[in-house]
């Protein structure tokens, strides 16, 4: 995919008509941002790779208080076009970070799944909400990790490296990013948007597959939304 990253505004303007098909609200950009409903907004966030297809996204749940707010993550996608790469981007994003971020609105179930403090599938002493699990790749066992995620649950594994990581009391976010093939993989945890090395050992470490031939990805993401009593 060859081709100049998009104006920041026709970015945005994918990610409102994505939330706001997810919503059933609108969503719309102005003031270098897409603005959602109440103190909503999404901003793009500073780029630190440089490719046209990757975004750096800041989810402000309150406008009025970023700093406490504010759910960072970075999507990537491919396509013959950066147009094409973009909006898979986009799509990527909402399926997995947008989905636990919309469920926190709702706080029904219909966009992910809640874990309690003490669920044996979450992270001991914090309710979580699990977004989507998508994933994609190339050749016969394209979707063989993203299988591989919804039958194993990451959580409890990542927990003893995640011991200590947390710099606020609510409201972060983990990505989990990995796959490979062909003598090549990928294995990245981040907390708040950024790398976390010890929690992405451990994710390297285990028996997903390792296609022969071909390539094959999953991501997902968990927002941590307040420290419970595990009861």
């Amino acid at each position: 995919m060859d081709g100049q990253r998009l104006a920041d505004d026709v970015v945005l303007g994918m990610v409102a008509e994505r939330l706001s098909a997810a919503m059933g609200k609108p969503w719309e950009v102005r003031d270098g941002m897409a603005k959602g409903p109440g103190t909503l907004a999404v901003l793009l966030g500073a780029d630190h790779t440089g490719h046209p297809a990757h975004l750096d996204l800041d989810f402000v749940l309150n406008a009025e208080r970023p700093a406490e707010t504010t759910i960072s993550d970075c999507t990537s996608g491919y396509g013959a076009t950066v147009e094409e790469a973009v909006g898979r981007a986009v799509r990527s994003w909402l399926d997995t970070t947008g989905s636990a971020l919309l469920e926190l609105l709702v706080q029904d179930g219909t966009h992910a799944a809640h874990f309690a403090p003490g669920d044996p599938d979450g992270l001991p002493g914090w309710h979580a909400i699990h977004g989507g699990i998508t994933g994609w790749g190339t050749g016969d066992h394209h979707d063989a990790v993203q299988r591989w995620a919804v039958q194993h649950v990451l959580l409890p594994r990542l927990a003893p490296a995640l011991q200590g990581a947390f710099d606020r009391e609510h409201l972060i976010g983990v990505k989990v990013f990995f796959g490979g093939g062909e003598g090549a993989e990928t294995a990245e945890v981040r907390v708040g948007g950024a790398c976390h090395e010890a929690a992405s050992r451990v994710l390297a470490a285990l028996d997903w597959p390792r296609p022969a031939a071909g390539v094959s990805y999953a991501r997902t993401f968990v927002l941590l939304v307040h420290p419970g009593d595990g009861g």
